[in-house]
């Protein structure tokens, strides 16, 4: 039985903007994810990156838990993700060929009217990005996604509601590998899954308390001191960046300091 591995993630985990990363459509291999299966496993060994740009943590979740579903439990050798920003949504949409699986579509603020500036100038140093969100805003436009992305956080998104999604996804997806026996090793891009006003909710919101609880952290690789992100991590260090994503380097380095962690949860070269 061949043994197989997946990585769960957003564009981080994906390799956007990694120097082998010409068209978006193909994981890098100069990623932290791709990274950690090359220096830890060996030859004979299959791996899976289910990690896609803009995607949030349900997303992820999802797409993860998808791809367990199609293989025996016992050819899963470890599963390693990197969730991230919260303020991203994942709906299923009356279906539409142009979505993920023809129904999902995965939604951020940058997908509405009020964040546009915002996306632009971040973008402006990058044809080809500027080029990808064009061709992403016709698509949403087409399939009556960008009406229900502006109402969505316009009326209804709000930080409260998008820790609880993120948590329950989190546990979600752990307490299905746990049951399947599944080796696993989480950790995060950015800090916002744990900082921010979320110290204070979890801590006076007695459901967001105890879904805390329930997040078993001995089974993650946290950048620095109260679960620092990737992200924050390499801005820290001064890493070089392309246009929102940093380059090679960090992620050759990132590999480096997690792989022990990585080894303990999950197992190296046998």
């Amino acid at each position: 039985m061949q043994s197989n591995y997946i990585s769960g993630g957003c564009s981080f985990t994906f390799g956007n903007e990694l120097s082998d990363d010409s068209t978006g459509k193909v994981p890098s291999k100069k990623s932290w994810a791709h990274g950690l299966f090359e220096r830890t496993q060996g030859l004979g060994k299959k791996f899976i990156n289910t990690a896609m740009g803009g995607a949030g943590n349900p997303a992820i979740a999802r797409r993860v838990f998808q791809e367990i579903s199609k293989h025996p439990s016992k050819s899963i050798k470890g599963v390693w993700v990197m969730w991230t920003f919260t303020s991203r949504y994942d709906w299923a949409m009356p279906r539409h060929k142009v979505l993920e699986n023809q129904r999902w579509v995965s939604i951020s603020p940058w997908d509405t009217n009020m964040r546009a500036e915002e996306r632009h100038q971040a973008l402006a140093n990058s044809e080809v990005q500027q080029q990808e969100w064009k061709a992403r805003e016709d698509a949403l436009s087409t399939t009556g996604v960008s009406p229900f992305a502006n109402a969505l956080y316009k009326y209804a998104a709000n930080e409260f509601h998008e820790i609880y999604l993120s948590w329950k996804s989190i546990i979600w997806l752990q307490n299905i590998l746990e049951k399947k026996q599944i080796p696993f090793m989480f950790t995060l891009a950015d800090n916002s899954l744990f900082y921010k006003e979320f110290d204070q909710h979890k801590d006076s919101e007695p459901l967001l308390k105890a879904m805390y609880g329930e997040i078993d952290f001995t089974k993650w690789f946290s950048f620095g001191e109260r679960m620092m992100g990737f992200n924050q991590w390499t801005l820290l260090n001064g890493y070089e960046r392309a246009v929102t994503h940093p380059l090679d380097k960090a992620h050759a380095d990132a590999i480096m300091l997690m792989e022990s962690t990585f080894n303990k949860l999950i197992g190296g070269k046998k």
